[in-house]
């Protein structure tokens, strides 16, 4: 027999495997910085910086006591944690990276030979000179190799070093060890990452089997397409086949939709049905999430189970966005209410409001405007400003 959701439950599992179902107030320590990712799986990183920057805004929307210093030492000095591929840059456990060596085999297929084909020669000349430089003299930019790319009649007449450290990186022979700005300072995989995962090697079956297992354990129900988009490590087709092979372990999940229509079939891990609808409500309280957040990353799944249709507008025409470039989802409790046109101006100190809009059926009640500027006076400090400003014009629904 099948398990059957109501849409409100659906909606309360989600967001409880996503994080954003404990206390956002709650005290977060290092450690718990860690369990936090683990549990989530991966952060996205992203440079824009409209008010900060998405990786610090995805786990401030989870816990308001985040503390930045406390991912740079995870990141760059205890190496808990490494930067690489999901389906955008991201930050992810480095106890993931022996599963990630099979992602870095498919890059060396793939992108060995596109990228040979696109600078024609000279290719394996950049990327060897770029390993040897490394190898020898440590962490290094990009900008370390300008100098070199500037001499006249120089070997290189395209601009190899970016090209050849992103190869480097994307096929598992540097590493990220740190970032000066939002430049990435790469080093040799083996001093960036803890020998005890770096060493460790796993089989193909086993990776399918983690990939899809771990998926849908931080998604509580998926159907075989979610489970293979969730960390875009196997393909669909290896994910339909995973669930085949282990169709006894998983039981149908029936999912009402937020628009009412056909419930859609899912999969969930048997026996997992009284301890999903145990998960707690999430806290009734406002929360601005980060355009990047994983709770929308998969924009059809956020459509089916909460009626909100988000896309980022920062590479659409300015003349051709519905929004505008960088706006921000709205969260109340368990739904999507809105969202938000904001910027951080830190010559005056100020959070700028520019335009807000709610879904329909949300109203702007005295109460509901309360509850957002206690949340932007959250967003502000966090930021490092002082105030918000809402700018004329700002209530725009």
């Amino acid at each position: 027999m099948s398990l059957h959701l109501s849409n409100h439950d659906a909606r309360r599992i989600f967001l409880a495997k996503q994080g954003l179902s404990r206390p956002p107030g709650r005290a977060l320590t290092k450690a718990g910085l860690l369990e936090l990712v683990h549990d989530l799986g991966f952060v996205q990183v992203d440079s824009i910086a409209t008010v900060e920057r998405a990786h610090h805004h995805i786990l401030f929307a989870r816990a308001q006591t985040y503390r930045p210093e406390h991912l740079a030492t995870l990141l760059e000095r205890d190496g808990d944690l490494f930067e690489h591929w999901t389906h955008d840059a991201a930050i992810i456990p480095s106890a993931f990276y022996p599963y990630w060596k099979h992602r870095f085999d498919h890059a060396r297929e793939n992108l060995a030979a596109r990228w040979r084909n696109w600078h024609e020669n000279g290719f394996e000349q950049s990327v060897d000179h770029v390993l040897e430089r490394i190898t020898a003299e440590g962490p290094l930019m990009t900008r370390h190799f300008e100098a070199e790319e500037r001499l006249p009649g120089g070997w290189w007449n395209w601009h190899p070093a970016k090209t050849a450290l992103e190869y480097l990186w994307r096929t598992g022979r540097l590493a990220i060890a740190g970032r000066d700005g939002f430049q990435k300072i790469y080093d040799l995989a083996e001093r960036v990452i803890p020998a005890r995962h770096y060493g460790r090697e796993v089989t193909r079956e086993d990776f399918v089997d983690w990939a899809c297992a771990s998926a849908l354990e931080r998604l509580g129900f998926a159907t075989h397409g979610e489970i293979a988009a969730f960390w875009d490590l196997v393909s669909p087709e290896e994910a339909r086949a995973w669930v085949t092979r282990n169709r006894e372990k998983l039981e149908e999940v029936s999912i009402v939709t937020a628009d009412g229509g056909r419930p859609r079939a899912s999969f969930a891990v048997a026996g997992s049905g009284p301890a999903l609808e145990a998960l707690p409500e999430p806290p009734a309280r406002l929360r601005v999430l980060s355009p990047f957040d994983p709770l929308l990353r998969d924009r059809n799944r956020a459509e089916r189970l909460f009626g909100f249709s988000y896309r980022i507008e920062v590479f659409v025409p300015a003349e051709k966005r519905v929004y505008g470039y960088y706006v921000f989802p709205l969260m109340e409790g368990d739904r999507m209410i809105g969202r938000i046109d904001m910027k951080a101006d830190r010559k005056a100190g100020t959070l700028d409001v520019r335009k807000l809009w709610l879904e329909p059926g949300v109203r702007a009640s005295s109460g509901r405007l309360e509850r957002l500027d206690a949340e932007l006076a959250r967003v502000a400090r966090f930021a490092g400003v002082e105030s918000v400003r809402y700018l004329d014009g700002w209530r725009g629904n």
